[in-house]
């Protein structure tokens, strides 16, 4: 689990760890790793923090390493890890960096995870990968291009995996959540004009919470979708499918 210290990856590792799985959380705030695994701990889950930053090769090769000792194999891999510019800017104003910032975590990091970690899931024999697109990777708002284009690019790469990795046993899904209330969106939920514009365009008429996420990795991960994979599940309250 990665970027599992707090918000959306929180929730599913806690869920995990509430069904009985052991959550190894990864995340580059080792604080907030190490805080999400006591609080893991304190209501009787069980759960490994580490200190990783999905945007070095080494780390990410140091932590698969780890796991392989550990435990030998690698049932779900949850590549949540994700970053933002942390300013709007319009494509014109985007600089090298913006680009590279965003990129190097949200797409990259995924990249390198999937793959340092495919021996291990291969042992497993009925893993499943689930990659955290977006709601953003369809449908699209002014200055976030670069974040819609990194969360476009897990979704086709999640595809293609599912593909490449099926004869191994492995499923390769994507959940795709719309707004959901986290550090990441708070400046635009919070802001009473950019909320009402961003509800009058979602049918359920309420933003998302953490759990919505964590459900739908749950059934991702487990055997009721042993049929699944390639998919982008949704989780975004209908957006996706208005005008």
């Amino acid at each position: 689990m990665t970027g599992g210290g707090k918000g959306i990856g929180f929730a599913i590792a806690e869920t995990f760890a509430r069904e009985g799985a052991h959550v190894l959380i990864a995340d580059s705030d080792g604080e907030a790793a190490e805080a999400a695994g006591r609080g893991i701990a304190a209501s009787s889950g069980t759960a490994t923090a580490r200190t990783v930053d999905v945007s070095d090769t080494g780390q990410v090769k140091c932590l698969m390493a780890a796991i392989g000792e550990k435990f030998g194999r690698l049932d779900v891999l949850v590549n949540n890890a994700g970053v933002g510019v942390g300013r709007s800017l319009n494509f014109h104003n985007l600089t090298d960096q913006d680009w590279r910032h965003v990129w190097r975590v949200n797409v990259n990091g995924v990249v390198r995870c999937a793959r340092e970690a495919f021996k291990l899931l291969r042992v497993s024999g009925h893993a499943s990968v689930i990659n955290l697109s977006s709601v953003m990777a369809t449908k699209h708002t002014g200055k976030m291009s670069v974040y819609s284009a990194s969360k476009g690019a897990i979704t086709a790469l999640s595809q293609r995996l599912a593909v490449e990795y099926a004869p191994y046993g492995i499923r390769v899904n994507c959940v795709c959540p719309g707004y959901v209330g986290t550090a990441m969106t708070s400046r635009f939920l919070t802001d009473p004009t950019i909320a009402k514009f961003l509800l009058g365009r979602t049918p359920m008429g309420r933003f998302g919470v953490p759990q919505d996420v964590a459900n739908a990795a749950l059934f991702l991960a487990s055997d009721d979708a042993a049929c699944v994979t390639g998919a982008s599940l949704p989780v975004d309250g209908g957006m996706s499918v208005t005008l």
